[in-house]
């Protein structure tokens, strides 16, 4: 009999410790919005994709986490990453502006798995289509070639931009977003060509006095996300002025996919 209770008993504590090890992790600290808990981008990869969603969450509230873990727990990738954003408190409390990029790479054997999640306040710009979309153009392809940074970096950008109304759903799923965006460039590339000669010939010299709107639309034309943050630095994470989940919720929006 204390036989059978000194198995009951081991039993017990094994269940109770296979269950802790399920736990979903805390954030890493100090609080970043790359969460790298498998090691798998270098320090410049983490540094810029840092320093891109640290300036778009200073501009705007949207946090965009970016998890990598080497084991799901047992979980299905949606569940982990729903779970992960509620414990986090990803997003802005009553905005439920926050989105969860979830990576477990591929390893051996082990299929790789992906999914985006988004809390309540994305959901309309990024639908769960899109999202599938997104990880479909965007990911796994340069996931299958083991670039999971080129992978990820693409993603940002489009999740940025769509939740940023530079384009809808429609105009990217058409092509149209970044048709559109060189369409742009190109139009203020010649512009401004023009109005340097119009300008050289009134005056015998090209102005100095170029419109603001002009000159902020070659600042923002692109280009600077994946390099120089001004501010930042790339020692380690010393970034400053961040201290994780602002309370948001998650309501299940979001796709996943697996190579």
């Amino acid at each position: 009999m204390r036989t059978k209770k000194l198995l009951l008993a081991l039993s017990l504590v094994i269940s109770v410790g296979f269950l802790a090890a399920q736990e979903i992790p805390e954030p890493m600290q100090p609080p970043r919005l790359v969460n790298d808990f498998a090691g798998l981008l270098n320090e410049s990869e983490w540094t810029s994709l840092e320093g891109k969603l640290r300036n778009y969450h200073d501009t705007t509230s949207t946090q965009i986490y970016v998890v990598i873990v080497n084991d799901l727990l047992g979980y299905d990738k949606a569940d982990y990453a729903f779970r992960l954003g509620e414990k986090w408190g990803v997003g802005q409390k009553g905005k439920n502006n926050g989105a969860i990029i979830l990576l477990k790479p591929k390893v051996g054997n082990e299929r790789g798995e992906v999914f985006i999640a988004t809390g309540y306040g994305l959901e309309d710009v990024i639908p769960d289509a899109m999202a599938n979309r997104i990880i479909d153009k965007e990911m796994i392809p340069s996931f299958k070639q083991n670039n999971y940074y080129q992978g990820i970096n693409a993603a940002t950008d489009v999740i940025i931009d769509l939740a940023s109304g530079k384009f809808t759903a429609e105009q990217y799923e058409s092509g149209g977003g970044l048709a559109g965006g060189i369409a742009v460039l190109i139009f203020l590339f010649f512009f401004f060509i023009i109005f340097s000669k119009m300008n050289r010939t009134r005056r015998g010299s090209i102005g100095h006095n170029i419109p603001f709107w002009i000159a902020m639309g070659m600042l923002s034309g692109g280009g600077g996300r994946s390099g120089g943050f001004g501010g930042f630095s790339s020692g380690g994470g010393s970034f400053g002025g961040f201290s994780g989940g602002g309370g948001g919720s998650f309501g299940g929006g979001g796709a996943g996919g697996s190579w």
